[in-house]
């Protein structure tokens, strides 16, 4: 079911992008230096416009997920804390299992001995 809803999802959205690169061929000068755009300080680029937007597009997802790692970092530090106190509490527990085995296997030959 997963799988159709991605489908439905990225194929008319796959399609909206080629049609996108279609319509906006047309080529840009894209220039980096404000002040002095007679002399730039960077030699202007042209590029189609379309390749400007999918990289604008792919830099802002990159800068998203970055900081969206960078956020969540407390979260994650968090659980790898619970996670060592969980494998900790279970080693404990273990512990204390088998040392109530080893008294009930105690008192069983105790009272095999008295009985």
């Amino acid at each position: 079911m997963q799988r159709a809803v991605g489908w439905l999802v990225l194929l008319p959205l796959g399609l909206m992008l080629v049609l996108f690169a279609l319509a906006n061929r047309g080529v840009v000068q894209i220039g980096f230096d404000p002040l002095t755009p007679e002399v730039p300080f960077v030699a202007p680029m042209q590029m189609p416009m379309f390749v400007l937007i999918y990289a604008v597009l792919m830099a802002g997802v990159l800068i998203g997920g970055i900081a969206s790692w960078f956020a969540q970092s407390r979260h994650r530090a968090e659980e790898r804390h619970l996670r060592r106190r969980a494998e900790a509490l279970e080693g404990e527990l273990d512990r204390v299992r088998r040392e109530r085995r080893t008294d009930e296997t105690l008192a069983l030959l105790e009272d095999g001995e008295n009985g």
